[in-house]
């Protein structure tokens, strides 16, 4: 396994992930989708997790986002095991901590573009207004329409606002652009890297495309359930320089 030396201080970890694996199991047979997984994520930082289909990303993220569960090992936030959670304080960290955007963008097609991101400010105290949500992906001209009204890039932004309007933590994108064409694939990246920039908001985003690797602070390459690789990206490219 090639291991990258990261100069981060360690007490900056958000999310430590310790040995961890997750075993799914098809009736006799057991499929492990994650082995012994290792890392941090720090507070600030923008990590791209890279894989191949049934490589254990998104099971890597479900654990990171409490959505599933690990069979074995420890997924810390702060000093809280995720492991030992009960459902319901699964859902409080889910509703709280972390946001989500989906690659398929989980909109809601009865309700408006305004609408969309209320659902998700009324869930938590202090959220942002929907309309500056909006304001901040560059909808604000469009939150009277409803998601068939808008292009896929202009739906995924809407999911982002929606995420960002939880005030969260940690935003967790599973392949927030495999369903975009380039240009509006580096305006959602553009999105997601100025409220990392701007605003400090740790962000993991899981991909199969390596060219979206490099706009990430740090990149974990997940190969057949383990980890292959961590490293640093020194100089992170702009997301209007990504091409594929």
């Amino acid at each position: 396994m090639a291991v990258a030396s990261d100069s981060r201080v360690a007490s900056r970890a958000l999310m430590r992930i310790e040995g961890a694996g997750r075993v799914f199991r098809m009736g006799e047979v057991e499929v492990p989708a994650l082995v012994d997984a290792d890392m941090s994520i720090n507070a600030g930082e923008f990590v791209v997790i890279l894989g191949p289909s049934g490589s254990g990303k998104s099971t890597l993220l479900n654990l990171i986002g409490g959505t599933d569960r690990a069979t074995c090992g420890h997924v810390w936030h702060g000093d809280s095991d995720l492991a030992g959670m009960s459902d319901g304080e699964l859902t409080e960290y889910r509703r709280t901590v972390v946001g989500f955007v989906f690659q398929f963008y989980n909109l809601i097609p009865t309700l408006t573009a305004y609408e969309n991101v209320q659902v998700a400010t009324e869930l938590v105290a202090n959220a942002l207004n929907p309309t500056e949500a909006l304001a901040m992906v560059g909808l604000g001209e469009r939150a009277d329409h409803f998601p068939a009204q808008l292009s896929g890039g202009e739906q995924q932004r809407v999911a982002i606002a929606r995420a960002l309007a939880k005030r969260p933590a940690l935003l967790l994108a599973d392949e927030p652009t495999g369903a975009l064409d380039l240009p509006m694939a580096r305006n959602v990246l553009a999105i997601l890297q100025r409220s990392n920039r701007e605003q400090g908001l740790t962000i993991v985003l899981i991909t199969h495309n390596p060219a979206i690797a490099g706009i990430a602070d740090r990149v974990i390459r997940l190969v057949s359930g383990r980890v292959a690789e961590k490293r640093v990206n020194e100089k992170p490219l702009a997301a209007a320089d990504v091409a594929w």
